[in-house]
């Protein structure tokens, strides 16, 4: 069985990490900005990136249910490998949570979403100021929750990668793979 994950999931989970590392600090900066043309864009990014992730999450998901990433090695203690596991489930319904709390509060708020300027999305909901605060409440807890997954899960890699010395983080870095002869 192969030892590391193919191109696609690769790409796809660095697209995804690289989306997300610009959308969370947009979201914590554009938050408290005063009303203005500048937030109003930014505003649009964000949820233009959110698009995007939920997109890629989509196919990410598809693509990892038709083909299965490479087993954990069997040194790795059972703890860890349940670890492992529950912090990427956990991490798959965030990337899918957070765009759609997202898109969910534009709705309620009665901002519709529309990607890349381009394409109108449907709002979700109804228009109900109530529930867009309690939405936007949802939607910044759950990125706090994914800030603290993604610390565990880089922290998790480069223990592997600088203190264990294994191959868990070549497999999704492919140019640390070490040689075999």
């Amino acid at each position: 069985m192969n030892s590391h994950y193919t191109r696609t999931a690769i790409t796809l989970h660095w697209l995804i990490a690289l989306l997300i590392f610009v959308a969370l600090p947009l979201g914590v900066y554009m938050h408290d900005l005063p009303l203005s043309p500048i937030k109003l864009q930014l505003y649009s990014y964000h949820k233009w990136i959110g698009v995007t992730v939920f997109m890629l999450a989509v196919l990410r998901l598809s693509w990892r249910v038709t083909h299965r990433p490479p087993p954990l090695p069997d040194s790795m203690p059972a703890w860890e490998k349940l670890a492992a596991e529950s912090v990427h489930y956990l991490l798959y319904a965030q990337i899918f949570a957070i765009p759609l709390s997202g898109w969910l509060m534009s709705s309620a708020k009665g901002f519709q979403t529309v990607w890349l300027g381009i394409l109108p999305l449907p709002d979700l909901i109804g228009k109900n100021a109530e529930l867009g605060d309690l939405l936007h409440e949802v939607h910044e807890t759950l990125n706090l929750a994914l800030l603290c997954l993604l610390l565990a899960h880089v922290g998790a890699a480069l223990k592997h990668h600088f203190i264990q010395h294994d191959d868990i983080l070549a497999r999704m870095l492919p140019f640390l793979r070490k040689t075999r002869q």
